[in-house]
């Protein structure tokens, strides 16, 4: 059996006294694409954060290729090789895009991660404004490189918070084209995503949660048999 890139075992999770995950179980496969579906507030968000260690208090087991990480600090967590995109892009407004891309250090020893130029053949939005201001750039082009950012580091283990989120459908194929890529290349993606169209083709797998659990779990195979169950979850 191959050891799962993630497994996470009964998580329970807080922000404060706010009880926000209970008993979240979910397996990803290395080089799978797994998506996380579910209304405002479901607790996808939470999820990968409380994968990277930062909501509050944190209960049962979150194992990254097989290494528990449930009581590492963040930092620790991210040397597992693992990458998170938080939704709000984080891009420092006073450093070029070039800039931005390569500030964060690479958290593997073994993998270098993608080269300036390999992610530049991936984004060539990004080459052409390489010396704008990061904040300059346009809404897509920014979560181009908050992604880019993390594919330098050699995380393997991508989290990907609403990528598609508010952007011009040109844009969203860009980077649907961007997850196909990383796919090919082997590795490891955990979507959350409201933009069920965009989601839908590139997911191997998907779990839906609501109040903060798995209420469903099913492979693209089954998607359309479970398009009732995701309407009457979701809306969709």
């Amino acid at each position: 059996m191959t050891t799962p890139a993630l497994e996470i075992r009964n998580l329970k999770a807080w922000y404060g006294e706010s009880h926000i995950l209970h008993d979240v179980n979910l397996v990803v496969q290395p080089g799978e694409v797994v998506t996380l579906l579910g209304r405002n507030g479901a607790g996808r968000t939470t999820t990968l954060r409380a994968i990277m260690g930062l909501t509050g208090a944190r209960k049962g087991s979150i194992k990254i290729n097989g290494r528990e990480a449930i009581n590492l600090p963040t930092y620790k967590i991210a040397h597992l090789g693992v990458g998170y995109c938080p939704e709000e892009r984080g891009i420092f407004s006073s450093l070029s895009a070039e800039e931005n891309l390569m500030l964060p250090p690479f958290v593997s020893k073994t993998d270098r991660g993608m080269s300036v130029d390999e992610i530049y053949e991936m984004f060539p939005n990004l080459q052409e404004r390489r010396n704008s201001q990061g904040t300059r750039l346009s809404g897509g082009e920014q979560q181009m490189l908050a992604v880019a950012r993390i594919l330098r580091t050699g995380a393997r283990l991508l989290l990907l918070d609403e990528i598609s989120e508010g952007l011009a459908p040109v844009i969203v194929q860009a980077l649907a084209r961007m997850i196909t890529t990383l796919k090919a290349k082997g590795y490891t993606i955990v979507m959350v995503e409201q933009n069920f169209r965009f989601a839908a083709p590139l997911a191997d797998r998907f779990y839906v949660m609501e109040h903060g659990q798995i209420v469903e779990t099913f492979a693209a195979s089954e998607l359309n048999t479970k398009m009732p169950v995701l309407h009457s979850l979701l809306g969709v």
